[in-house]
């Protein structure tokens, strides 16, 4: 799919409109949320927009003005199960500035994050948010991306999960998306060897060996099969697979994982159009008791104990330019679910996130 109009990709930095908050302008807010649950590919006629106006604070309450959201592939599984209206709008990261508090501890024009998403604004309290600093040379948004739950995401499948040790072999699916990136860039940090990634398109696969540092990538979408492009490009076999795809990706990883090989499973982005119908265990799935590997699943929610050690590990690499910030930003608010429909389509590389503007 086509990336949407006002979008920018980018590989080093970006940011967010930061003109002074104007209170007394914000007296509505837009949202989006879900219509219809959808039957196969989300499409645009499952959304709906409302307005409303913004209730006067109660005490400790906090009234913020979102500056980006992030869209991410876990929505579309949100969509099957209907349950993530929140606030205004819908779940999600994002990141707004304080424009009124009724909390003394939260002082007007903090940065914060926040999962009161797909809305303009936000009515949150403390406990509902954290405060950001944005050191030098970082942008706003890569708290949404790689310094936010997508990196995060690719540090703990990587570090706490996988166990990636210096010289090991890796392959990476869904590599051009959010956490793909992520994924490499961290994996070189921490000094992989080979490493190989799968994507939609060719044009995908060049940019990542060209310029997110892949040795070799494979476009799943070719008439080959992607176990013989797999076995192709890593014929010694890898050590770790990080897993964003499940279905015949996981099948071709077990293929050629190594003895004591490890798989982190983080993401299924293969069968989220049809939750109802997930596809065949791979048929070769007891591959995983010859050859002694270990599968486990994960989700960032239990790992959130990682992030200091993480923002640790990864700022000064950012701040340096050693570790691009890979994302697709889209301007707008009203463009917000063409970036998500998009970002389905693989109309993305690195993570696909909406900006806003301040009134």
């Amino acid at each position: 799919m086509a990336m949407p109009a006002n979008t920018a990709t980018n590989t080093a930095t970006s940011s967010a409109t930061t003109s002074a908050p104007n209170p007394a302008a914000d007296t509505a807010y837009q949202a989006i949320r879900q219509a219809r649950r959808p039957e196969g590919p989300a499409t645009a006629a499952d959304f709906e927009v409302v307005t409303g106006p913004i209730p006067n604070l109660a005490p400790g309450e906090i009234l913020v003005r979102n500056l980006a959201q992030s869209v991410d592939p876990y929505m579309r599984e949100a969509m099957h199960w209907g349950d993530w209206e929140k606030g205004f709008g819908l779940e999600g990261r994002a990141i707004g500035r304080v424009l009124a508090s009724k909390d003394p501890s939260i002082a007007e024009g903090t940065i914060v994050f926040h999962r009161h998403s797909w809305a303009t604004h936000a009515v949150v309290t403390k406990a509902d948010i954290r405060t950001l600093t944005i050191p030098d040379g970082v942008p706003l948004t890569a708290y949404l991306g790689i310094l936010g739950g997508t990196g995060l995401t690719a540090y703990v499948g990587l570090k706490r999960i996988a166990k990636l040790q210096p010289g090991e072999d890796l392959f990476i699916s869904a590599a051009a998306g959010g956490v793909g990136t992520a994924a490499a860039r961290i994996a070189r940090v921490l000094g992989a060897g080979r490493l190989i990634g799968s994507t939609g398109s060719a044009a995908k696969a060049k940019h990542l060996v060209e310029h997110v540092g892949f040795d070799a990538a494979i476009d799943h979408r070719s008439p080959t099969p992607l176990a013989d492009q797999l076995s192709a490009a890593a014929p010694d076999g890898i050590d770790v697979y990080f897993d964003n795809v499940g279905g015949t990706h996981l099948e071709a990883a077990i293929s050629v994982l190594r003895h004591h090989g490890r798989i982190a499973w983080c993401g299924a982005v293969s069968q989220y159009d049809d939750l109802d119908n997930p596809p065949a265990a791979p048929a070769n799935l007891y591959d995983i008791v010859g050859n002694a590997l270990r599968l486990e699943g994960f989700l960032v929610r239990d790992h959130l104990d990682a992030r200091e050690e993480f923002e640790d590990f990864l700022v000064p690499h950012i701040r340096s330019g050693a570790v691009p910030v890979d994302e697709t930003v889209v301007h707008g608010f009203a463009h917000t679910v063409d970036a998500f429909l998009s970002m389905l389509g693989g109309g993305n590389i690195g993570k696909m996130v909406v900006t806003f503007e301040e009134g």
